[in-house]
C-alpha cells in the first residue's frame, strides 16, 4: 500500500502530464498552421482563400466568405512571415511549458499559471460576445489548470516554509 503522499504525488504527476499533453497538442496545431502559412507564401492569398472556400463548398457570394476573401487580398508576404514568426515563438513557449510540466518542473508550472491567466480576458470577451458551449468549455478548462497550478505553487511555498521552520 502506497502512502498518501506518494499517491498524491502520482496523481499530481498524472495531472501535470495531462496538461503537458494539452500544451503539446496546441503546439502541434500551431506548427501545422505555420506550415500551412509557409505553403501559402509563394501563392496569391486570395486564390488560396478562394480555393479553400471552394473545397468547403462555401459560396463566395456569402457575406462572411466575401469578408474572408477581402481580408486575404490584404495579406502580403511580410505579414505572412510575421504570422510564421509569432507562431514559432508560440510553439517554443508551448513546447517548453509541456516539457516543464511533464517533468514536474516548478518553472513549467509557473509558465502554465502565467500564460493561462493571460488568456482570461480574451476568453471572457469571447463568452460575452459569443456565448456557446465551446467558449465556456475552453474557459472552464483554463480556469481549472490555472487554479491547479496556483495550488501546486502554494503547496510548494508551504512545504519550503515548513522545512525552514524545522531547520531553525
Amino acid at each position: 500500500m502506497l502512502s498518501p503522499t506518494v499517491q498524491a504525488s502520482r496523481v499530481q504527476l498524472r495531472v501535470l502530464r495531462a496538461v503537458a499533453a494539452l500544451e503539446w497538442a496546441k503546439a502541434a496545431l500551431a506548427l501545422a498552421g505555420a506550415c500551412g502559412v509557409v505553403l501559402v507564401i509563394r501563392h496569391d492569398p486570395w486564390d488560396v482563400a478562394n480555393s479553400l472556400l471552394d473545397f468547403l463548398h462555401i459560396s463566395p457570394d456569402n457575406h462572411f466568405a466575401q469578408m474572408f476573401l477581402d481580408w486575404a487580398d490584404t495579406l502580403t508576404t511580410s505579414k505572412l512571415w510575421a504570422v510564421v514568426a509569432v507562431a514559432f515563438v508560440y510553439i517554443l513557449l508551448r513546447s517548453a511549458e509541456g516539457y516543464g510540466l511533464w517533468n514536474a518542473r516548478p518553472w513549467g508550472e509557473w509558465i502554465a499559471l502565467v500564460s493561462g491567466t493571460i488568456y482570461f480576458p480574451f476568453e471572457v470577451v469571447a463568452i460575452v460576445h459569443h456565448p456557446n458551449l465551446f467558449h465556456f468549455g475552453v474557459f472552464a478548462v483554463n480556469v481549472a489548470v490555472v487554479l491547479y497550478m496556483v495550488r501546486l505553487r502554494l503547496d510548494a511555498l508551504r512545504h519550503r516554509a515548513q522545512k525552514e521552520t524545522k531547520a531553525q
